[in-house]
């Protein structure tokens, strides 16, 4: 494929962003425009490229709405939603930048002006969870609250729930679903906002969240799917071994083991070594991390992984990777599952053991290279991955 940046995550960020442009998240030229002021390896030109687009958008949204222009208005604020999203990549961690919060308070608002203009228009909801609230959105395909098929969303590490009407929340209202987007702990607002960090048995997390979702009268309380993307490739089966309310499972990609994905990225002898506590192993393991840390993009999941877990050092979430497991939990899926995976996608290594340990009825599809499908999460193939997730789950749901 044809690539905008030499560096690999850089490449990758902007594809996710640019990708959403099939459900108004972006415009190529105006992604293409944006690349040409970032700077390779910049965290800081790749903030401004992105926050100077954003703000230039928010104020033609703004513009167009004053003058009665509503589609040209939630278009704008669409597009200023991801790149806002976009800007603050480069700058997580912890402690948290304040153009983080910024950044991510300003995609929110301005996604929140789009679904105030969306036809019907997007709900904002508080979702009740162990006596706070987690944000999201309801989405419906229709003015009426008939009860209907409903997907809810569950996103990953550095995922927002506004994110998630570009994944597939647009994809599932246009084939006539009621779509749930959320926020759980570590995620957009209730890890900003509330200080929530992940946890990782995310049953607990799915059980009000389907609750709520069966207080809806738009929800069809035997048809409700659970797509995970990313880290939720892992957040979604943990939380369907605890919910037997759900019809199906998709996870894009499938992981069935954080620790065994970290380790196949690690050299051997020293990821046969990683929950050693030795002084030996522990000292140079120290000092290599902390020194992987600081590289913008080498040591970006690192950083990221600190902040949205609650860290203070890389070994101690190197120790806690091993709590995100399905190896003996998997078999309590008892409800159709679809378990993706990405030609080019490292993060989905574990999904084939993922995918073995599951009972029947399942399903596993890997999405190619030779499609433009082939990094992870399918970005800049949306609407492939879309089609054939959606084909999936019409049949499952009217069986």
């Amino acid at each position: 494929m044809v690539r905008i940046f030499k560096d690999e995550l850089f490449e990758a960020q902007w594809l996710r962003t640019a990708g959403y442009a099939s459900y108004g998240g972006a415009e190529l030229g105006e992604c293409l425009a944006i690349a040409s002021h970032i700077r390779e390896l910049d965290a800081e030109s790749w903030f401004a490229a992105w926050a100077t687009a954003a703000e230039r958008l928010q104020g033609l949204a703004d513009g167009s709405l004053a003058r009665g222009h509503a589609e040209s208005a939630r278009g704008a604020y669409l597009r200023a939603a991801n790149y806002w999203r976009a800007a603050y990549t480069f700058l997580i961690g912890a402690p948290v930048e304040p153009r983080v919060v910024s950044a991510y308070r300003r995609q929110r608002a301005a996604f929140q002006a789009a679904a105030a203009l969306m036809t019907p228009k997007a709900e904002q909801i508080e979702i009740p969870y162990e006596g706070k609230r987690l944000p999201g959105y309801l989405l419906r395909a229709g003015e009426s609250s008939n009860a209907r098929p409903t997907l809810i969303v569950n996103g990953g590490y550095d995922s927002t729930a506004e994110e998630g009407y570009f994944l597939s929340g647009a994809a599932a209202v246009a084939r006539g679903y009621t779509c749930l987007l959320f926020d759980g702990p570590g995620q957009g607002g209730a890890l900003i906002e509330n200080g929530l960090p992940f946890r990782p048995d995310w049953e607990a997390v799915i059980r009000p969240v389907v609750d709520y979702a069966l207080s809806r009268p738009e929800v069809d309380p035997r048809r409700i799917a659970l797509l995970g993307c990313s880290f939720g490739g892992y957040l979604a089966p943990r939380g369907a071994t605890g919910e037997p309310r759900l019809a199906a499972l998709i996870a894009d990609p499938g992981e069935a083991s954080l620790e065994d994905e970290f380790k196949s990225r690690m050299p051997p002898f020293i990821a046969k070594r990683m929950a050693s506590r030795s002084p030996w192993i522990t000292g140079p393991l120290q000092f290599v991390l902390g020194r992987r840390t600081r590289h913008l993009t080498q040591g970006w999941g690192l950083r990221r992984g600190l902040w949205v877990h609650g860290l203070g050092q890389p070994l101690d979430y190197l120790r806690l990777l091993a709590d995100y497991s399905l190896k003996n939990l998997a078999d309590r899926i008892r409800c159709p599952s679809l378990i993706c995976c990405a030609e080019d996608d490292d993060i989905g290594v574990t999904a084939r053991d993922l995918f073995d340990r599951l009972p029947e009825p399942k399903t596993f599809h890997t999405f190619a290279s030779k499609d433009g499908a082939g990094g992870h999460c399918e970005a800049g193939a949306r609407v492939l991955f879309n089609q054939y997730v959606f084909d999936w789950l019409d049949e499952i749901l009217a069986a």
